[in-house]
């Protein structure tokens, strides 16, 4: 995001569930509890909208009275013809460091359903104000479309499909470590472009090619990228009754034509980057047990260098639902590779390409590049309808001879702006309230510490953020 408080950025930087098929269960949030609040992510419905499935509701008798189901499934006609729309609207405020800033956007859709043809078309307006210089696109960027396809489902037997989109979407992929909707900020990231997604039992798989759009400042402007490009296969084996755990594999290609060498840990400058991400990830639940593992291997060229990048994630808690307040307890740790020695002609910084905006919690003061990352995490529920989250952050660089860099891949101090490791501790606190089926209210508050190197660099304060967040989505 945009940067937000003066003392926060001078301080780091040098610069500034609906029904779902399972083709559609693209992110963590399907298969996991959700051991870890995320005020960015609600526990209601979907992020991105059209993976929810309301044609259950042309049977009268499963409709429940709600005043929101004349919205939700309107007939056309024929079975097979219906009309499905709503909104989200959501106001943010947060404030430390002596600045306040507001945040309010607005998300109508409708998703029209013509046999096996689909339309889709979402609307975003947003404003922002008392942002720290200014906002920036991703902060405000007026009236613009959000999300605009269509797609064709092509039969393949009784229990195999194949749908065919293209358009302007949304799109989250797996854990979003490395494909998200950076839904949390006020812009979300869409891609234009084409997919294939099979639904075959018990296996999935989306062949795409994706072209980000980039936000620009005034109404209707957001274009889509001249500069970047995204092509891969992602397929998902589903495991067990109910499709409770899952194996991930895909294969990524990345084209960025003027790529920041800065970002790399090299010296300034623009230089070609292609590179290729292979992954692995296993996730699910047993009993009260959960886990999700994922291992990233990046490699390719960046300006006439060798890419040579990793990355390792892993999350693993049991919930304890016969103790008071059901405690859910989780542990998490991320390494993201960085670059050892800018001179040797090898690449070793990992790249995130489009990562959930919002990464280590409400304040998240890096990035996943050249980071460790321990992060301890409850979760309770004292009352109906209300989570309270705790968790606890610890970062590191993992190696001294890259620097530090902020989530959309900002260096925010170069490698030697000292000589420590440990980069700081943070804890958070999250309290949610579904307060209605349609209204969430959240509020969090997060302190972080300063480690070692950036105390070396002369940024020695510490930070404080507290939000509060109200969202209205049916």
């Amino acid at each position: 995001m945009r940067r937000r408080w003066p003392a926060l950025w001078a301080m780091l930087a040098a610069v500034p569930a609906q029904a779902q098929s399972p083709a559609d269960q693209s992110s963590d949030q399907d298969v996991l509890p959700r051991s870890v609040i995320e005020a960015w992510r609600p526990p209601t419905l979907t992020i991105t909208r059209y993976t929810e499935d309301w044609s259950a509701l042309a049977d009268p008798a499963k409709r429940t009275g709600r005043w929101t189901a004349p919205f939700k499934y309107i007939p056309l006609g024929e079975a097979d013809r219906w009309l499905s729309s709503g909104l989200e609207l959501r106001a943010r405020v947060e404030s430390g460091q002596g600045q306040t800033a507001s945040y309010w956007r607005a998300m109508p859709h409708a998703d029209l359903h013509w046999g096996r043809l689909r339309a889709f078309v979402q609307g975003l307006a947003n404003t922002a104000g008392g942002v720290a210089g200014g906002p920036a696109p991703v902060d405000r960027t007026g009236i613009d479309l959000l999300q605009a396809f269509v797609d064709y489902t092509v039969p393949l037997g009784t229990q195999a499909s194949l749908r065919l989109e293209g358009g302007r979407q949304l799109v989250s992929l797996g854990s979003e470590r490395l494909v998200g909707t950076r839904y949390g900020p006020n812009t979300p990231q869409p891609f234009d472009g084409t997919r294939a997604l099979l639904d075959a039992g018990p296996y999935t798989a989306s062949v795409f090619y994706l072209v980000p759009v980039v936000a620009g400042p005034r109404r209707l402007d957001d274009r889509r990228s001249r500069q970047k490009a995204l092509w891969g296969l992602y397929a998902t084996r589903w495991l067990g009754a109910g499709q409770k755990a899952r194996i991930d594999a895909y294969a990524m290609a990345y084209h960025d034509r003027a790529a920041s060498l800065q970002q790399a840990g090299l010296a300034g400058g623009t230089g070609e980057e292609r590179r290729t991400t292979l992954g692995l990830r296993a996730a699910g639940q047993a009993g009260r047990l959960y886990w999700d593992g994922e291992a990233m291997v990046q490699r390719g060229h960046l300006a006439g260098r060798a890419i040579r990048a990793w990355s390792v994630a892993l999350r693993a808690g049991r919930r304890f639902p016969a103790l008071p307040m059901q405690p859910d307890l989780s542990v998490h740790a991320d390494l993201a590779s960085g670059d050892r020695a800018p001179g040797d002609g090898r690449v070793q910084g990992f790249n995130p390409l489009f990562p959930k905006g919002k990464y280590f919690g409400e304040l998240s003061p890096f990035g996943p590049r050249n980071l460790i990352d321990v992060h301890p995490a409850l979760v309770l529920s004292p009352l109906a309808g209300v989570k309270l989250g705790l968790s606890a952050m610890a970062y590191w660089r993992h190696s001294r001879g890259d620097g530090i860099y902020d989530v959309p891949g900002r260096q925010l101090h170069a490698a030697d702006a000292g000589q420590g490791r440990f980069l700081g501790k943070q804890v958070e606190a999250v309290l949610s309230w579904q307060a209605t089926p349609e209204l969430t209210l959240t509020t969090s508050a997060s302190h972080f510490v300063p480690g070692a190197f950036l105390v070396q660099a002369g940024a020695a304060r510490p930070i404080d953020l507290f939000a509060g967040e109200a969202v209205f989505r049916f």
